[in-house]
């Protein structure tokens, strides 16, 4: 899969949100993160330029240097908070959802609401961190992927 550019930012392809709210993550991603490992995953909502959202999984998020937002939120931790909801900590928003053992995860249209996406978007996935892959929605690396003079994975 392609860097945009030298040093920059790898990305694992593209991903549509079907109809249903239905988003499949990239096969590279989900092995690489090991994502669907837990059968859940948390999402926090992506930066200002990028938008979107992160995914990340208990064992990646909790011993790392962001395990705190879940140990001073036992509610995402212990997965009490309902599916979906988003909770805010800290200038962001997090919530849990389920995923598939293929690496398909349900957003549903309060969801879709809340980040401000909708049905039909592209979705760009992003190697953003040991912790965390980033499904952005907008900004510099999707003007430069739409440009990109190779191949770019839709799933």
């Amino acid at each position: 899969m392609p860097q945009m550019n030298k040093g920059g930012k790898f990305i694992f392809g593209e991903s549509v949100i079907h109809t249903n709210g239905l988003v499949h993550l990239p096969p590279q991603a989900i092995e690489e993160y090991r994502i669907a490992a837990e059968g859940k995953v948390y999402l926090f909502t992506g930066s200002k330029s990028t938008g979107g959202f992160c995914v990340t999984r208990q064992k990646l998020l909790l011993p790392s240097k962001l395990g705190h937002i879940l140990t001073e939120m036992p509610e995402l931790l212990h997965y009490e908070a309902p599916a979906g909801t988003f909770l805010p900590y800290k200038g962001r928003a997090y919530c849990w959802i389920e995923i598939s053992e293929t690496g398909a995860i349900q957003l549903t249209e309060k969801m879709l609401n809340f980040l401000h996406l909708e049905h039909g978007l592209r979705l760009l996935s992003i190697r953003s961190s040991d912790i965390a892959l980033t499904m952005g929605a907008k900004g510099p690396l999707l003007e430069r992927a739409g440009h990109f003079q190779g191949e770019i994975p839709l799933f």
